[in-house]
């Protein structure tokens, strides 16, 4: 139950930062994709199913305030990277960052071109590699930038939520 309120506040507080604080401080019209972060993250942390609930989650709240006409596009979109990286959950080891860093890479990418051959592509727009330079690629740097100091934070509250789970009155104190 305590996990899934944190779940709650870390998705909330991330649609709320991605579409506010880093709409503001975007670079040459690109933010960072924190409801990636937190997909993946969550994803490769607990398992597929786990991931595809937070997918879902992230997605639909992008459908509801940014969606592209179509309900469930984005949910279906963050639902299955959702459970891509849960399927790494068995190789998934808290202290390396190269895995989550690696996987949300990926996962930024398979989202963009996604986007990119549903939105644009099938209406004619064939400028993938002026797309390529100007938004993928841009949006990827800085998704990595602000996963290497957002990840900490998310794995923080994953072992903080998971010492009260296990009873350990030993929280945020190292011996």
């Amino acid at each position: 139950m305590k996990r899934n309120i944190i779940l709650f506040f870390v998705i909330f507080i991330s649609f709320i930062l991605q579409t506010t604080v880093f709409q503001t401080f975007s670079l040459g019209g690109i933010s960072p994709n924190l409801l990636i972060i937190v997909t993946a993250s969550y994803g490769f942390m607990y398992d597929k199913k786990y991931g595809m609930a937070v997918g879902f989650i992230c997605g639909f709240l992008m459908d509801i305030f940014y969606g592209s006409g179509v309900l469930g596009f984005y949910a279906l979109i963050y639902l299955y990277i959702g459970a891509a990286n849960g399927a790494f959950h068995q190789i998934f080891y808290q202290d390396d960052i190269k895995l989550p860093l690696a996987l949300i890479t990926a996962s930024d990418f398979v989202y963009s071109f996604v986007c990119y051959v549903l939105l644009f592509l099938l209406r004619g727009r064939f400028s993938i590699g002026y797309y390529f330079r100007s938004v993928i690629i841009p949006e990827i740097v800085y998704t990595i930038f602000v996963t290497v100091f957002l990840y900490p934070c998310i794995l923080f509250f994953n072992r903080n939520v998971e010492d009260i789970e296990r009873g350990d009155n030993s929280i945020g104190k190292k011996v």
